[in-house]
């Protein structure tokens, strides 16, 4: 039977993508619903194609234009953010690929994991935030999540079956973004413009500066931790700036799984979405004599600072990660509208880490609270105002 998928930030990087696997799979897949933040036209171009049951506006102001493009088809059309919690529990949804960008992912899916849906994870804040009540909850509920970034995909890979042996540490690779190599001196002149171009991967602009900040890598360690159940102590980054082994599991015995392909999201987010099977693919091959050198190094963690922050707030724990997040999430904005300078979002990163009440065993409320007053502060670092948006872009 095909599986019913609905997609969480449709019109992103991600979203787009795994429109395209569904799109070379129409008899394994259908598309239940689509949501998006702001891009309505995208928004709607992909509704008419893949014929949801259902889309979702959060920006309010562009849900009458949403409706009368879609309502002659017959497509039901919701706006906002309560919107976008309610229907992750239509009955008709198999899998939600949550792909939204930053913190707001975080209700829409929980709320989903509670109404039993199982979780294709491009979303890596919402572990970040609140790993221990989400694989609390996923547990209670019976809920598989599927993880679609490429390194924890490739741990997932690594591990099937594998579950009944213990890891002793898992290397998430890191490509070292656009800036590998280059010192403080370099960085503190450099732009958006050039933050935003990756050597290896094709992102949106959110994920593409953590990259070259390193603050990427630095929440995927937080989120393996949650996925794979594992101490800060076993988890491990290497740069490998060819990006073919997308991460390695090490077993007790000593022995070493990697994954390995081209660097192209459309292949872990079609295996999270087909799991347990795997679908064949007109993916371009990898031809090892391309690739004659595979080489690894030592993160620069005193130039990039971003990696021992995260460990930091991974080994603190409590909302620690949820203050690292929100303050980073206001950085990049910065960073964006060219309010701040690259290597001042560390400090001002750091700054929120020490400034906000730190809360050891936090409650849902804790967390929106904590990313809230989080949020206030890092505005006013950036900034000097509480009024900017936290978009970044």
């Amino acid at each position: 039977m095909k599986k019913s998928i609905a997609i969480l930030g449709s019109t992103g990087s991600i979203g787009t993508q795994a429109l395209d696997v569904i799109r070379a799979n129409p008899e394994i897949f259908s598309v239940e619903v689509l949501t998006a933040q702001n891009n309505a036209g995208l928004l709607i171009k992909q509704a008419l194609e893949f014929k949801p049951n259902a889309v979702v506006i959060g920006n309010e102001s562009l849900y009458e234009k949403v409706r009368e493009a879609l309502d002659p088809h017959l497509i039901k059309v919701f706006c906002g953010e309560k919107s976008l919690e309610e229907i992750v529990e239509f009955d008709n949804i198999d899998t939600i690929l949550t792909a939204m960008v930053g913190f707001a992912g975080l209700k829409p899916t929980l709320r989903a994991i509670r109404s039993g849906k199982n979780i294709a994870l491009a979303n890596k804040e919402t572990l970040v935030v609140a790993g221990n009540i989400i694989t609390r909850e996923a547990k209670l509920n019976g809920v598989n999540i599927y993880p679609v970034d490429s390194e924890h995909s490739a741990i997932f890979q690594c591990m099937a079956g594998e579950f009944h042996n213990p890891i002793e540490k898992i290397y998430l690779t890191a490509s070292g973004g656009p800036f590998r190599g280059k010192d403080k001196d370099y960085l503190k002149n450099v732009k958006k413009e050039d933050a935003l171009k990756h050597p290896n991967w094709d992102m949106g602009c959110k994920i593409t500066i953590d990259s070259a900040t390193l603050m990427n890598k630095g929440l995927e360690v937080i989120e393996a931790r949650w996925l794979f159940a594992l101490k800060p102590e076993q988890i491990k980054v290497i740069v490998h700036p060819q990006s073919i082994i997308h991460s390695i599991v090490q077993f007790e015995d000593g022995s070493m799984k990697a994954q390995m392909g081209l660097p192209d999201m459309k292949l872990p987010i079609q295996y999270a979405l087909a799991y347990p099977h795997r679908v064949k693919s007109d993916f371009p091959r990898f031809n090892f004599m391309d690739y004659p050198e595979l080489t690894f190094e030592e993160p620069d963690s005193n130039t990039f600072r971003n990696l021992d922050l995260a460990y930091m707030a991974m080994e603190k724990d409590g909302n620690m990660p949820c203050i690292l997040n929100a303050a980073n999430e206001i950085a990049v904005a910065a960073f964006l509208k060219d309010k701040t300078g690259f290597l001042e979002m560390s400090e001002k990163i750091e700054q929120c880490m020490h400034k906000i009440d730190f809360i050891e065993d936090p409650s849902f409320d804790d967390l929106c609270y904590t990313d809230q007053e989080t949020r206030k502060l890092a505005r006013e670092l950036f900034y000097g105002s509480n009024r900017f948006s936290d978009l970044p872009c």
